[in-house]
């Protein structure tokens, strides 16, 4: 099968409760829940193609809403960004995320039976791990027994030692003097400012006291044996085996131990790859099949952290940021052969995707303003290759993420800082009669690829063929290339223009030695439109197609 995981923000996902008020509070914008995901939702996902479900945001995490009757020690609102709070500072490694609970106490049994409600209608569970950093006011209280929290041990007149879990500013205090005072909230910061001394490196590598707004100024960065700020600038320290390495591979187990299938490792660059070389084998030792997801950024690094036990990375840089300008007019298609080039030899682990949580959603003012514009650049995505392919939740939609939530505020993003109700997932899944005609027949799109690309062993997991070097004439708003498998042959063709394209489309000679298929006249469908043509295939002579504005074509032929 071709993994296709679907991203899922559980906080947003099944909040119905449409107030939607700007920097509103879990009472007045309510919250998505565990118990939301049930059988027939879940069906839902799994009919749309998904293979995998990354339910984004369940380790407990920083948040401004109390729930110290419970237990839970609040958090000080000065070191939380937004309401509800970023699921990427981590309070506590072993617990869930309270809001997504009905019943608080009984939190992780509720996590525990999603996994199991996800496992029956076969979906596999992807949950994140945050390797580099953790909220400010990280306490665990639900660490198993015998287990020593982060930071516990540590001697905090020490800038860097390997025993330590956190890096230390000598003596100087935290100064947060430099951020901002959140609009809509002035009554959460009446209470006691923030204070603590020695002041820790802040998760995006800023080893001041004095983080300014543009740092991840609500999470400490990590120890995992690299010394920043030595004389030589930075060194590594790895034998003995930094603290670090040994509680945080723990708390992968942890986890594993109860059923998760793949974790989607946040940052995982920022963390050095020897630490991964040593953790994945350890969890793939006991759980063979659990995948790990490197959110990894430069190119150079792929092969390292694959070589480290990475199953799948981030293909962002290199096709999501090329396909994007193809999208939006500002580089030709012809750029993509080059994206895919660059990783062929390890294409089987380039994750592709459109969208996620960092990123601007295509229906956004900030991206192209209109999601059938797309269409061509996913079906580039999905279709060239085996490898595995990413959509978040909205995106069969057309979900726009113009919302001014509050912290997140206008950015073409699908907040994860406030309580809000997303309007296309709302329908979408819960009052599927107002949805509109164009998101019914967007997700059709969605639903068909999807499953078509699974359905049919050449799209699966055939062998590729580029043809864009003999047609260098199209490249600016077509694309083309060949998949084949056993005995069957496919000729897909993208248009990202706005306007129908007859295409002539010249099939090299080596396309037939490669692929191993004759020349001659092939009756074949178009598996996007059901229509059938006569399909000539000759060495180096062009075929003519016409593709669909904004659209494609995918040609079967028996051969």
């Amino acid at each position: 099968m071709k993994p296709i995981v679907y991203q899922v923000f559980p906080r947003l996902f099944g909040n119905r409760n449409n107030t939607c008020k700007r920097n509103g509070t879990l009472q007045e914008n309510g919250c998505g829940k565990f118990e939301d995901f049930d059988e027939k939702t879940l069906q839902q996902i799994k009919r749309l193609g998904a293979t995998h479900i990354w339910f984004t945001g369940v380790v407990r995490h920083a948040s401004k809403t109390d729930y110290s009757a419970f237990g839970i020690p609040c958090q000080n609102p000065q070191v939380v960004k937004g309401r509800a709070g970023s699921p990427y500072a981590i309070t506590d490694y072993y617990d869930v995320d309270p809001d997504l609970a009905t019943d608080v106490k009984n939190r992780m049994g509720e996590w525990e039976a999603l996994i199991a409600r996800t496992h029956q209608v076969g979906l596999k569970v992807v949950m994140d791990f945050v390797p580099n950093h953790v909220a400010r006011q990280y306490k665990s209280i639900c660490k198993p027994e015998g287990v020593h929290d982060l930071g516990e041990d540590d001697d905090t007149s020490m800038h860097f030692s390997t025993k330590n879990n956190f890096y230390y500013c000598w003596g100087q205090p935290l100064d947060l003097s430099d951020l901002p005072k959140p609009e809509g909230e002035l009554d959460l910061f009446a209470q006691k400012n923030y204070e603590e001394c020695p002041a820790r490196a802040t998760g995006n590598d800023q080893f001041s006291p004095r983080p300014n707004r543009n740092d991840w100024y609500e999470t400490v960065k990590l120890n995992y044996g690299i010394d920043y700020c030595d004389a030589g600038g930075r060194s590594e320290h790895f034998s003995p085996i930094p603290n670090t390495w040994s509680k945080m591979t723990d708390i992968l187990l942890f986890w594993a131990k109860k059923g998760i299938d793949a974790f989607r490792c946040d940052m995982a660059e920022m963390v050095p790859a020897a630490f991964w070389y040593w953790a994945t084998d350890k969890v793939k030792f006991l759980y063979p099949d659990v995948k790990f997801i490197g959110e990894v950024y430069n190119p150079t690094e792929y092969r390292n952290y694959i070589g480290a036990g990475f199953d799948w990375l981030y293909d962002k840089v290199g096709m999501y940021d090329c396909v994007r300008d193809v999208i939006c007019g500002r580089r030709p298609v012809g750029d993509i052969t080059q994206q895919w080039q660059a990783t062929d030899d390890i294409r089987q682990h380039m994750l592709y995707f459109l969208e996620n949580h960092d990123e601007q959603r295509i229906a956004s003012d900030f991206f192209c303003g209109n999601a059938r514009k797309a269409v061509p650049g996913f079906l580039v995505s999905v279709l060239m290759q085996p490898n595995p392919f990413m959509l978040y939740a909205g995106q069969e939609f057309g979900e726009r993420g113009m919302d001014n939530e509050g912290f997140s505020g206008i950015d073409g993003r699908t907040t994860i800082f406030d309580y809000w109700s997303v309007d296309t997932l709302r329908r979408g899944y819960y009052e599927r009669r107002k949805l509109k005609r164009d998101e019914k027949q967007l997700e059709g799109i969605y639903l068909y690829v999807l499953n078509l690309v699974n359905a049919e062993k050449a799209l699966r997991e055939g062998d590729f063929f580029d043809l864009m070097y003999m047609n260098q004439h199209m490249a600016e708003k077509q694309y083309a290339f060949m998949r084949k498998a056993d005995d069957e042959l496919m000729l897909v063709v993208v248009n990202f223009d706005n306007a129908t394209a007859t295409c002539d489309i010249i099939i090299p000679h080596h396309a037939f030695s490669y692929l191993g298929f004759q020349e001659k006249a092939y009756e074949s469908v178009d598996l996007l439109s059901n229509e059938k043509a006569i399909l000539s295939l000759k060495a180096d002579s062009a075929v003519k197609v016409n593709v669909p504005a904004n659209g494609g074509c995918v040609f079967k032929m028996k051969l």
